[in-house]
């Protein structure tokens, strides 16, 4: 999720622990800077190495055992400040560790409910869980929640926080619902054009849980629709494109080549939607990701350069390419499709 929505819900569970009126405040920004604070492995990055920080990102200072130990970490970064003259209700380490570690402990489970995926469980497993209840931007989760953490700090009393606590559980939950229609509205597509669903993904769109990205697999091929789920099923068609196949569409590149291993880092992150995109022949796009639901245009992918085999450097890695342009036409599609 964005880091607002992560400072938000990590303030509101810290806030509702918070008995003492007292420190409604002092739980808000401690809560808030914990919850934030796993993201800081975005910092783990190499100028030589593009792939590196999508390896590194959302995997150990999200996992579920690192929580004591961030939360320790945090505690001991707040603990000047908050037992500093300026600070009028001084805290304890005790009280700072418990604001820090339950506000911690929200951020990979939060992030977990996205599409993207999260190591919840390293060094045990390098699995990537995503639950794919939430959009990493909605405001219908984040809005309401910063008001309840707010007036939870105005008035001192941690019931609006508990509040809203509760409403970011039962919103995250009710996502399971869409998800399960989203996946009936897979099925029933495929099944009218006589396609048999080999593996699909499905996601909410951006900022919002009404329109769900559609992805399945079938004879080799991707299939990239959209769904509005309301009352109603509504179907936004979309295309279709081949699934990547290393050795047909790139003939030339070595299997030990630095290259050939950035793909299969690439594949493992994307959880193998890979397809090379229709403009350029050598970028290998990320399939899960577009601004549309139901077109074939990424928004990140690697690309592979021929060059360096041409000249026998085997040690080359791959070019990290993001698109985070969003031209008008396809915001007023985007909310065509909303609204």
């Amino acid at each position: 999720m964005d880091p607002l929505s992560q400072a938000a819900l990590g303030a509101s569970l810290s806030q509702s622990f918070a008995n003492d009126r007292s420190k409604q405040v002092s739980a808000l920004v401690i809560g808030a800077l914990a919850g934030m604070a796993p993201d800081l492995d975005v910092l783990i990055r190499s100028a030589n190495d593009p792939m590196l920080f999508l390896e590194f990102h959302r995997q150990f200072t999200h996992s579920l055992i690192f929580i004591p130990i961030g939360a320790l970490i945090c505690a001991l970064v707040f603990y000047p400040f908050a037992t500093s003259a300026l600070v009028k209700s001084k805290l304890s380490f005790k009280q700072i560790y418990l604001f820090s570690f339950l506000a911690y402990a929200t951020h990979g489970l939060l992030d977990a409910c996205t599409s993207y995926g999260t190591q919840l469980l390293w060094p045990f497993s390098n699995e990537r869980i995503a639950w794919n209840t939430v959009s990493i931007i909605d405001p219908l989760f984040t809005v309401p929640l910063i008001i309840f953490i707010v007036v939870a700090a105005y008035r001192k009393n941690a019931r609006y926080a508990q509040i809203g606590f509760v409403y970011a559980v039962v919103f995250l939950c009710l996502g399971i619902i869409q998800y399960h229609r989203a996946e009936d509205a897979v099925n029933e597509l495929a099944q009218q054009r006589g396609h048999q669903v080999e593996r699909m993904q499905v996601k909410p769109s951006f900022g919002n849980r009404h329109v769900w990205k559609m992805i399945y697999e079938y004879d080799g091929r991707y299939y990239v629709d959209a769904v509005k789920l309301l009352l109603n099923v509504e179907y936004i068609t979309g295309s279709s494109i081949q699934k990547l196949d290393v050795k047909r569409d790139f003939p030339w590149l070595p299997e030990d080549s630095q290259q050939a291993k950035d793909i299969e880092r690439f594949r493992w992150f994307s959880g193998d939607f890979l397809a090379v995109s229709p403009r350029n022949p050598n970028l290998i796009m990320d399939m899960r990701y577009s601004f549309l639901p139901n077109r074939i245009n990424p928004m990140w992918g690697i690309e592979i350069n021929k060059y360096y085999v041409d000249e026998g450097d085997m040690d080359a890695h791959v070019f990290y390419e993001m698109n985070s342009s969003l031209d008008n036409e396809t915001r007023k599609r985007y909310l065509e499709m909303l609204f």
